[in-house]
């Protein structure tokens, strides 16, 4: 029964309704449910008399948009507040549902009410859509319902994906802005030799003289180009798609991969210490909910984020279960810088493990905030210069018979 009513619930649709309320006065509106039956069920209990309720065309409805690791954090804290102002949660659901701007997450939490109204708890319901709600935030739910603390909980879920966010945004910036850069770098380049060397070309033809060797060079790249541009696409449209899919694919090509962006200088310390961010994160939040550290392990090793990582910590969780303290088993793992270490033992003395694991995550938060500054800062001269040599050596190259020219007249 309660599957069935999760699936109509994710095939809700938009309905425009008219009718009156309890003073008589016409009101209308737009409301998503799994049927017109539905609608008429949810208008009455507000109070509001349907005289018309119709199926809202999808051609005219809201596009539905995909549902981004950012929605989810929205959510939480909405969840979060609504429910420590008191509001029920099945009716606070309904309210952050109704009113959520991208319809494909107002539909997945109706989809979520409804299950918790056919008998399901919020994290059996939640459970249901594991690419939205990962094991963390599950078992953080149902330690939550189960000790009478689902509040407090939710509250300190909403501020770690806060926090997962804001650090996945600064990784994203960091390796984006180059990225981009580069790519345009080659388009322009592309662009000159398909399009401006050519007129060049015919102009040499005239000179009746010898052109000088990187001038020959730069016109051979640019036939290349012009005759088999459709090779150069196809060939790094290849390779892309490639990449993309032995790394989907392939575990062990993840963690060479993995491992040489690790060694990348600059990109690989952000890299490097984003994962020890969210690993310290992670166990802070997962620690301070009551979580057995053991239990912890295996979902803060699916937040690191890096396979190289990911892999340590399971053999980390193996040391714990057979009585080995977590910092030497950081320090075995030779992963970790010494300062984290160190605070985890003082942490793991003194009893205040998740305190000391926050410390440590706001420490290595505020380190990749400074690097993402620090390579921007050190990417703009690298870019000037990227885009002077390929820019400026096609210019060069083009004006250099010209320069002869002048001299021999």
């Amino acid at each position: 029964m309660a599957e069935a009513t999760a699936v109509k619930a994710v095939k809700e649709a938009v309905y425009k309704w008219e009718g009156t309320d309890r003073k008589g006065n016409r009101v209308k509106g737009e409301t998503q449910g799994p049927s017109e039956h539905y609608i008429k069920l949810q208008l009455r209990r507000q109070g509001i008399n349907p005289i018309v309720v119709r199926k809202q065309s999808a051609l005219f409805g809201k596009r539905k948009k995909r549902i981004e690791s950012g929605d989810i954090a929205i959510f939480m804290r909405q969840m979060a507040t609504m429910m420590s102002a008191g509001v029920p949660l099945v009716q606070s659901l309904e309210i952050v549902g109704r009113g959520h701007e991208n319809p494909s997450m107002g539909e997945m939490i109706m989809g979520i009410k409804a299950n918790i109204e056919a008998g399901n708890s919020f994290a059996a319901s939640l459970a249901k859509y594991p690419l939205y709600f990962d094991d963390l935030v599950v078992n953080l739910v149902d330690a939550g319902e189960k000790s009478g603390t689902l509040e407090a909980l939710l509250d300190k879920i909403a501020t770690y994906k806060e926090k997962t966010e804001a650090i996945k945004k600064k990784v994203k910036k960091a390796l984006t802005y180059p990225t981009a850069v580069i790519v345009v770098a080659f388009i322009v380049t592309g662009i000159l030799l398909y399009f401006v060397v050519p007129q060049f070309q015919e102009l040499f033809q005239g000179f009746g003289a010898d052109l000088p060797a990187f001038t020959m060079m730069v016109i051979g790249l640019s036939h290349f180009v012009q005759e088999k541009w459709w090779l150069i696409l196809l060939g790094a449209g290849g390779i892309g798609y490639g990449l993309f899919e032995a790394k989907r694919r392939s575990a062990a090509f993840r963690r060479l991969l993995d491992r040489l962006m690790l060694k990348i200088p600059v990109v690989g310390d952000i890299l490097y210490k984003s994962a020890v961010a969210r690993f310290a994160r992670t166990l802070s939040t997962m620690f301070a909910a009551g979580v057995p550290l053991v239990e912890a392990m295996e979902p803060v090793a699916k937040a690191a984020g890096n396979i190289v990582f990911q892999e340590a910590i399971l053999v980390m969780r193996d040391q714990v279960a057979t009585g080995q303290q977590l910092q030497l088993t950081m320090q075995q793992s030779g992963l970790f810088p010494n300062m984290a270490t160190q605070m985890v033992a003082i942490g793991e003395e003194s009893g205040a493990l998740d305190s000391m694991c926050a410390k440590v995550a706001d420490f290595y938060e505020a380190e990749v905030d400074n690097l993402v500054d620090a390579l921007s800062s050190l990417l703009e001269p690298m870019i000037m210069a990227i885009l002077g040599v390929l820019v400026g050596g096609l210019v060069v190259a083009m004006y250099l018979p010209i320069f002869k020219l002048g001299q021999v007249v």
